[in-house]
């Protein structure tokens, strides 16, 4: 959602919802401009505080996994530049069939912890970790330090026994179609972004690009994207896990799950 162009394929906020409330870091950058987990941190922290400043709480609304527990652990990686050339280098290794397993298979072999802990499918994290072990000499899992936030959470977890998620995954890939999906990708390629650009491995994307270039139909191309997204569910359950006593979770099929969350907010906000 930091990303211009890309709107249906990321859920992101409609007008009317950001006339609701306020929403930061919606359209920061282009799709082929930088953006990483450190310019992440920087930035919702500063929103957090000017919210504060103003007297009201701000809610941190997602699942990226990596990026949320960033934030709200404070972890740290070094300022470590861009590498351009490895990063085409794997980009386009990527491309390929088997491209994203040589990746991976890359990073265990320099760092087996962070290649169990990085799923090979989320290949701009996989090359980055590659990038901060050659540029630091030390494995990617070891190289970061952690400084907590100044101040104190609630977490809600939101969920539902997986049929349900799966029915309303399968009904929210169709209205995402319905919405014109294919129209806005169509237009990022008019644009002249690269498929290969990172911001465009974003879920469904390069799937809906297939698509557009006739390799497959739209009824496959949904059939994937539908069987992506129930994956990249399942995976939320090894960031966000069940057990964690962090989080309050609601199943939002059983009756009464608002008022356990109005329950919580009102005994954090006192």
């Amino acid at each position: 959602q930091v990303y211009r162009y890309l709107d249906i394929g990321t859920a992101k906020p409609t007008p009317a919802e950001r006339e609701r409330a306020p929403h930061h870091l919606i359209d920061m950058v282009n799709p082929d401009e930088e953006y990483n987990v450190a310019l992440f941190q920087q930035q919702a922290d500063q929103s957090i505080r000017d919210v504060h400043h103003r007297g009201h709480v701000p809610l941190l609304v997602g699942g990226t996994g990596h990026y949320v527990w960033a934030l709200l652990r404070g972890f740290r990686l070094p300022q470590v530049q861009p590498n351009l050339r490895l990063r085409h280098e794997l980009q386009a290794l990527a491309m390929n069939d088997g491209g994203e397993a040589l990746i991976h298979q890359r990073l265990a072999s320099i760092d087996p912890v962070a290649a169990r802990r990085i799923d090979p499918r989320n290949v701009r994290r996989v090359i980055r970790a590659i990038e901060v072990t050659q540029a630091v000499g030390l494995p990617f899992s070891q190289a970061g330090t952690t400084v907590p936030p100044a101040y104190r959470t609630l977490m809600l977890g939101v969920t539902a026994p997986r049929p349900e998620v799966y029915r309303r995954i399968n009904e929210r890939v169709t209205r995402m179609i319905q919405a014109g999906w294919v129209t806005e990708v169509h237009g990022l390629l008019q644009r002249g972004y690269n498929p290969a650009l990172p911001s465009l491995s974003g879920l469904g994307y390069r799937t809906i690009v297939a698509h557009i270039r006739g390799e497959i139909s739209l009824g496959a191309a949904m059939t994937l994207v539908q069987r992506y997204t129930r994956i990249l569910a399942r995976r939320q359950y090894t960031w966000f896990k069940p057990a964690n006593s962090e989080i309050l979770w609601l199943d939002t099929t059983i009756t009464g799950f608002q008022d356990r969350a109005r329950k919580a907010v009102a005994e954090f906000l006192r």
